[in-house]
């Protein structure tokens, strides 16, 4: 795994007004706790940041932060972004243990056709987008692969049939659904034309069957 070093400067004060003229100046604020050490305020160069953020492991990534000349082995705790540019506001840099597990959310990726389940126009509804697990640091996977080949209208693939990583584990309901097969609305409402059409034409014949 690639190493990420991030210099971060400690001459920043709390305040809105800081971390305006901060953003200004193109670097982001943002904090530095964990490990029953004291919280340190920081701030990070946006283009510096940017680059750790687009690693293969994305914001899961370890990042060494260089504070004062001391590095901090940190993972990125919490992104705040502007509702409409999406700029960071803030982050908060979480220092971790290497020979402890850390918890993060990992992406679930979808992979596989549904063929069975497309053939019965069907479709894929995905219920979790992101799978909170348990790992050590050197063993963050970047994503999950979910197969969904085998998914048939009404079956569903829960997070107890997710094949995890050696030393990956996960604290969520096993029973929680990741996928569904259900079956489209236009399926749905034809079917319930048909049904429909069905009971009128039973109703009918008996209407008739009563008059004669």
């Amino acid at each position: 795994m690639e190493e990420i070093v991030l210099t971060a400067s400690t001459d920043r004060t709390t305040g809105t007004r800081t971390s305006r003229r901060i953003r200004r100046d193109g670097r982001v604020p943002g904090v530095l706790y964990g490990l029953g050490a004291e919280s340190v305020t920081v701030a990070v160069d946006w283009s510096d940041l940017r680059r750790a953020l687009t690693t293969e492991a994305g914001v899961n990534a370890i990042i060494q932060l260089e504070v004062e000349g001391e590095r901090h082995m940190s993972i990125i705790k919490d992104l705040q972004r502007h509702p409409v540019r999406r700029d960071v506001l803030h982050i908060d840099f979480l220092r971790i243990d290497p020979t402890r597990d850390v918890t993060v959310d990992v992406p679930i990726v979808l992979v596989g056709e549904a063929r069975e389940l497309i053939a019965a126009d069907g479709m894929v509804d995905q219920n979790l987008f992101t799978l909170s697990v348990n790992a050590p640091p050197d063993r963050i996977p970047t994503e999950l692969e979910v197969d969904i080949s085998d998914l048939t209208v009404g079956d569903s693939i829960r997070v107890g049939d997710l094949a995890l990583p050696v030393g990956v584990s996960t604290d969520v309901d096993p029973e929680d659904a990741v996928a569904v097969g259900t079956i489209t609305r236009s399926t749905l409402e034809a079917i319930a034309e048909e049904e429909a059409a069905a009971a009128a034409a039973e109703a009918a014949l008996l209407e008739a069957e009563e008059g004669a």
